[in-house]
């Protein structure tokens, strides 16, 4: 392809198996095959390691001759801004407290092996050296957070408690790494070597897990600063990483509680159409409690959702999206006990061998499993949300550099288009029932009050004098709470975890909304120009990928 002639492809292909080497985790997680028996080295030498080289990589692209095609453009802008935000994560020092209760590598640490390759003996090998060595990576780890100790650069109790706990679960019996023998057995990997392996593999990693969760509590902790808030400065920084663009904090504050009045409204009719003169509450009782309402096993519910996923590609494919040959499998998964709860996307390795998989966290519940505000999270998660969105990304090689369709991910516009897709299955009517309908509004209620939670929280902005909940006062944990539980109809053990998420990860938690926004507004401009063609808007905006969203708007309007 003509496009690809410039050296900026060359490159960002070898930028690739780069990235891959120093963070074999993330290269694990994206499907680029090599590196899936390494940890990265999280010690303080290792991320100054890092940062050098990253560093290099600007001198590196800076010497190529400027791009003249809008995809070498592009090419240019991905590698670019991925650079010029790592560096910066590291130049603020946020390495050095890299610990909250769902994005930092604790979590990555645990999760990763439930995304490798279980279908042969090498993977299973790799799976052996991982857990048999994970006491290093924690080791590194550790004395990186023990660096930010030294400099006062820690996380709040509530992250470190939460995370400690989550390393308890994974030292115990209950362990997600005590499943790993049997399904070895039942795989058709058939080497008398690996069992032994995999059982010695099993107990050093839940040892070495034991260890860091101790020196969470005995050690950390008594440093952590007990204040969930942490600042303008970090919460515009974070929130800018995750946008790909600024925002005004307090105007954005102030669109959130007029999306939740606006959104509260809408659920008040629905639940009146589901059962007349019922309120919200009444509501949520049935939605939870009918059995004809809900599937009554793991296995109903996977069922249920493969079937939905099938239906929507089968409809839509060619009328409203086109969906290239090699993404249209998407498998639904129930994941482990012992992480957050919710649900979540994987895309495909790079090979497509690994299939993208919705995943739902459930934690142990056998069920019944209700489903009313499950299948908007399938559009989301699933198709056409992250799964064709990932997938048309990974496929665009006559167009996207490697590097783009590999690593590139701004929550903006992933996240964003994953709303988007939501509303649009709303308006097109996959959400055949009042119930569905009903937890599409639930879900979107969820993204809004994560709008005014997350910055009223970590900008200590008070709430304000108009509204009906809690008029004047300021946030906290607990406030954050009785919204989620009230207003986004969420049971408590969750709705804690999502607060406890929002105050550990400040600025992620409004990327949903503000994403779908910024993609309505771009919408509503191009179809003021006339002509506009609802296909052609989704493919255009899929082939680019998701880039923050300033790139997007410039791209899309230019």
């Amino acid at each position: 392809m003509p496009e690809q002639s410039h050296p900026i492809f060359a490159l960002s292909a070898d930028f690739v198996d780069e990235v891959a080497a120093l963070a074999p985790t993330w290269a694990t997680y994206a499907g680029v095959a090599g590196n899936d028996h390494r940890w990265p080295d999280l010690s303080p030498a290792g991320h100054e390691a890092a940062l050098a080289h990253y560093r290099g990589m600007v001198e590196r692209v800076a010497e190529l001759p400027p791009p003249e095609t809008k995809w070498e453009r592009l090419a240019f802008q991905a590698v670019g801004s991925f650079l010029a935000d790592t560096i910066a994560w590291y130049e603020a020092e946020d390495h050095l407290r890299d610990l909250d209760s769902i994005a930092s590598e604790a979590q990555t640490i645990v999760d990763i092996v439930e995304h490798m390759d279980k279908t042969s003996a090498a993977g299973w090998t790799n799976i052996c050296t991982r857990l048999g060595t994970m006491k290093t990576v924690l080791d590194g780890y550790r004395e990186t957070l023990a660096q930010g100790i030294a400099k006062e650069l820690t996380v709040a109790s509530r992250q470190v408690t939460t995370v400690a706990e989550q390393s308890r679960v994974a030292a115990s019996d209950d362990s997600a790494f005590e499943t790993l023998p049997a399904e070895l057995a039942e795989s058709d990997v058939n080497r008398a070597d690996l069992a032994p392996r995999l059982a010695a593999a099993v107990a050093a990693a839940r040892t070495a897990q034991a260890e860091f969760g101790d020196w969470l509590t005995e050690t950390y902790l008594a440093h952590a600063v007990e204040k969930d808030a942490v600042g303008r400065e970090r919460y515009l920084r974070g929130a800018r990483r995750f946008l790909g663009m600024g925002i005004d904090p307090e105007a954005t504050y102030a669109w959130g509680w007029d999306e939740v009045a606006r959104l509260r409204s809408r659920m008040e009719e629905v639940a009146d159409e589901i059962s007349p003169g019922a309120t919200i509450p009444d509501v949520l009782q049935i939605l939870k409690t009918d059995p004809a309402r809900a599937a009554a096993t793991r296995d109903d519910f996977i069922r249920f959702m493969e079937e939905r996923n099938a239906i929507a590609l089968e409809r839509l494919e060619g009328s409203h999206f086109d969906v290239p040959d090699a993404i249209r499998q998407v498998d639904v998964r129930l994941a482990k006990p012992g992480g957050p709860l919710g649900a979540y996307y994987v895309g495909p390795s790079e090979d497509y061998t690994r299939a993208g998989a919705v995943w739902w966290s459930h934690g142990d519940n056998p069920g019944p499993f209700p489903l009313y505000d499950e299948v908007s999270t399938l559009y989301h998660e699933g198709f056409p949300g992250h799964h064709l969105q990932v997938g048309t990304q990974l496929t665009r090689a006559d167009k996207l550099s490697r590097f783009h369709r590999v690593f590139v991910w701004y929550p903006g516009l992933g996240e964003g288009w994953a709303l988007y897709a939501e509303l649009l299955m709303e308006q097109m009517g996959f959400l055949d029932k009042p119930d569905y309908v009903f937890g599409f509004l639930s879900a979107q209620m969820l993204r809004a009050c994560r709008v005014v939670i997350d910055i009223g929280s970590h900008l200590e902005l008070p709430i304000p004098q108009d509204q009906p909940f809690h008029p004047g006062e300021d946030w906290s944990f607990e406030l954050g709470v009785e919204m989620l539980e009230e207003y986004a109809t969420l049971e408590t053990k969750y709705a804690e975890s999502e607060v406890t998420r929002y105050l550990g990860w400040p600025g992620q938690a409004i990327a949903y909304k503000v994403g779908e926004r910024e993609i309505l507004e771009i919408r509503a401009a191009l179809e003021a120009r006339g002509g506009f063609d609802a296909k052609e808007f989704h493919a255009n905006l899929l082939d680019i990928g998701p880039v923050g969203l300033e790139v997007v708007r410039d791209l899309l309007l230019e």
